[in-house]
């Protein structure tokens, strides 16, 4: 399956395929000419998959060497990113290696960046190998790393020339990780498509069990409707900001608590939450959306509470929010499952949304 994110001439596929690794050289090379190619990942993904990546770039007629950097959200640092980039200089790369980022969306983040930086930008090859990549991460652009001020404040807006999930690189994934990627299957489906969220809501055990025609059905699903909004608002000027739904209360969760104590998409299906309770209670919304959805994310074995966080640093961690914008913040309003609008709201209805929280 092979879908197209709609940008004029930076147009670009997202290859979903049903094995692993072995199709990746052939679909790079029909797009970038052969040569060296710098393939970015982290010692944990490398162990399984760096071999499977390097041999079918190799014969696709490419001379690919491997960068690593180090794995886990703790370590989507400026430090990390200034390292990635002094190794690639080192390497001799020039402006028209492309760099190919092989792992999670930590890892996709951090090389994008680099790719949009090194050499003034590169060709960057997204290859995701977590769900939560394949579904959100790895489609749209957006690359960076973190600041102890806050998530993703450091970056840039910079689009893979394709990328290519292979769903059987889902079965070397923990539970964990599985979970954090439903935060958002989840939040795609609450925002265009109604039939995957009822998907999840009807199939959990298969979804946990990493069912094959499931998992492609939930990959595709979500990368159609992140594609459809990227195409329409590349830089988030207007539309492409209804991809925050959860983030907004999701993002304080993740900083206030310390980046990596708790998955991203976890911590989004928390702030979804609380967010669809806000919508009912101060805007009048479908009441049946928190209760679907938080019977949907017990069924997947999600988390629905909150860790105990200290009130002040949550308040801090959510003012400090990049999407604010002279003390109003664009929010997705979720009417009811499938339909979302965009409303500015002042930033003290951040403190409103946070009081939805459960601990």
């Amino acid at each position: 399956m092979v879908l197209t994110v709609e940008l004029g001439e930076r147009a670009y596929p997202i290859h979903v395929a049903d094995g692993g690794l072995e199709g990746l050289g052939a679909a790079v090379a029909a797009l970038l000419p052969p040569g060296r190619a710098a393939l970015v990942t982290n010692p944990v993904v490398g162990a399984l998959y760096l071999d499977a990546a390097m041999d079918s770039l190799t014969a696709a007629g490419f001379e690919p060497f491997s960068v690593m950097i180090p794995d886990g959200e703790a370590y989507k640092t400026v430090d990390t990113w200034h390292a990635l980039i002094e190794s690639l200089l080192a390497a001799r790369m020039t402006r028209s290696t492309p760099i190919i980022a092989l792992g999670g969306g930590v890892t996709g983040d951090i090389a994008g960046f680099a790719a949009a930086s090194v050499m003034r930008g590169c060709p960057l090859v997204q290859v995701p190998t977590t769900l939560l990549s394949m579904v959100d991460s790895s489609v749209g652009g957006k690359t960076g790393v973190n600041s102890p001020r806050g998530k993703n404040l450091i970056g840039a807006f910079y689009q893979p020339r394709l990328v290519y999930a292979g769903l059987q690189t889902l079965t070397t994934l923990d539970i964990a990780e599985i979970r954090s990627g439903l935060g958002e299957v989840i939040k795609h489906g609450l925002l265009q498509d109604p039939a995957l969220f009822a998907l999840c809501e009807e199939r959990p055990e298969d979804i946990l069990a990493l069912s094959p025609d499931v998992m492609r059905a939930l990959v595709v699903g979500c990368c159609r409707v992140k594609a459809d909004v990227v195409a329409q608002d590349e830089r988030e000027g207007g539309i492409r900001a209804i991809l925050n739904l959860g983030h907004t209360v999701g993002h304080a969760i993740e900083n206030a608590l310390g980046y990596g104590e708790m998955r991203h998409g976890e911590c989004v299906g928390i702030g979804m939450l609380a967010e669809a309770r806000w919508a009912v209670e101060e805007r009048g919304c479908d009441s049946e959306v928190p209760v679907r959805l938080r019977a949907c994310m017990e069924r997947l074995q999600m988390p629905t509470r909150a860790p105990t966080i200290d009130h002040d640093q949550l308040i801090t961690a959510a003012r400090a929010d990049k999407k604010l914008s002279r003390g109003t913040l664009s929010t997705a309003i979720l009417e009811t499952i499938g339909r979302v609008r965009l409303e500015r709201i002042p930033s003290g209805e951040i403190l409103s949304m946070m009081a939805r929280l459960e601990f």
